[in-house]
């Protein structure tokens, strides 16, 4: 196996290079994956980030998987509001004391308008940025000058996912171009901002189509600080609500592949991990996931539970023996994988 080769950044990814690197025989794929992370990471640390709805429900777009669109009207979902500014910072120094690093908002909008909602996320970042932790937020298609206060603010990170591929777009989301997106991950790019930008994968797309998202990403330059990789949770009154769930290896597949593709950048295990086992998680950050989001919801759909990331996370630190001290009676005992 050649590590050297599996490690090197590259930005003239070939989607038939993707593909033939994601139907490798999946130790394989999973052992030059891991390689590339530990060439670029440290494979002891996960990073946690927790999530939240600033701003629920009546998106105008109609993206198939999403419950928050207004286009879906069988969809249990309360709409709310945007939040006040001093509860999301409440909320981000609680995410703070239980481990997270990164702080994540998201509102559902079509785009950003300027005014009194502007202002308040505004301030939020601020308020973020201001207790120590990283802070990303998805808002939608985003104008040059907002681009520009949020990244005065200190933005870490902008969420702008490209879903799937541009073959496969047209049947997940009319509303907006494959192209708006692009144009809204290059204004962020051109403020200094980092990209958070992935995509799902359960949504009826061909393997060939999560290969050529992949390439999208892969070719930028430079790639992605953040790649989440998401699998479809369907959610009842959707048009993708009848999807079956995916085999949790697909997810393990598709995050060596983005390991491999994209070797430097952060990839975070997202949506869809609520239905992955212990082991099945753990062989995803075997396979270079270096980043879970912590808490039990994102944004509107169920997430593992902080206990049971808590028993994920004992799980792959360092273990106790017969005869070793408990945690509590050797306080000079740390676990190897940071929060």
């Amino acid at each position: 196996m050649d590590t050297s080769a599996s490690s090197a950044l590259r930005h003239d990814w070939k989607t038939d290079e993707i593909l033939a690197l994601h139907e490798l025989p999946l130790l394989e794929l999973v052992g030059m994956a891991n390689a590339a992370h530990r060439a670029h990471h440290d494979p002891n640390r996960l990073q946690k980030a927790s999530l939240l709805s600033i701003k629920t429900g009546g998106c105008p777009e109609n993206c198939a998987y999403c419950p928050q669109s207004a286009h879906h009207r069988d969809v249990e979902l309360t709409r709310e509001r945007l939040m006040d500014p001093a509860k999301v910072i409440d909320m981000a120094a609680t995410a703070r004391s239980a481990g997270a690093e990164r702080f994540c908002m998201g509102a559902a909008w079509r785009q950003v308008r300027d005014g009194r909602d502007f202002d308040a996320v505004v301030e939020m970042v601020a308020g973020v940025r201001a207790l120590g932790m990283e802070a990303c937020v998805t808002l939608g298609m985003l104008k040059p000058h907002q681009a520009e206060r949020l990244a005065e603010v200190g933005l870490t990170a902008y969420n702008h996912n490209l879903d799937t591929s541009p073959e496969f777009y047209g049947k997940i989301i009319t509303t907006r171009t494959y192209q708006d997106r692009l144009d809204t991950l290059a204004t962020v790019r051109s403020y200094g901002i980092e990209l958070c930008c992935g995509g799902i994968i359960g949504m009826g797309e061909s393997v060939r189509d999560r290969a050529s998202m992949l390439q999208t990403l892969a070719t930028m330059v430079p790639h992605p600080e953040s790649v989440p990789i998401n699998a479809l949770v369907p959610v009842a009154g959707t048009p993708l609500a009848g999807r079956a769930p995916i085999d949790p290896l697909e997810l393990v597949r598709m995050v060596a592949t983005a390991r491999l593709v994209m070797p430097a950048s952060i990839v975070r295990l997202s949506a869809g991990r609520s239905s992955l086992n212990r082991e099945a998680q753990i062989l995803c950050l075997i396979a270079g996931a270096n980043s879970i989001f912590y808490g039990d919801t994102l944004l509107t759909t169920p997430n593992a539970g902080i206990g049971e990331d808590a028993e994920l996370i004992a799980a792959i630190s360092t273990p106790f023996r017969a005869g070793d001290l408990s945690s509590k009676e050797n306080p000079s005992h740390q676990t190897r994988a940071e929060a």
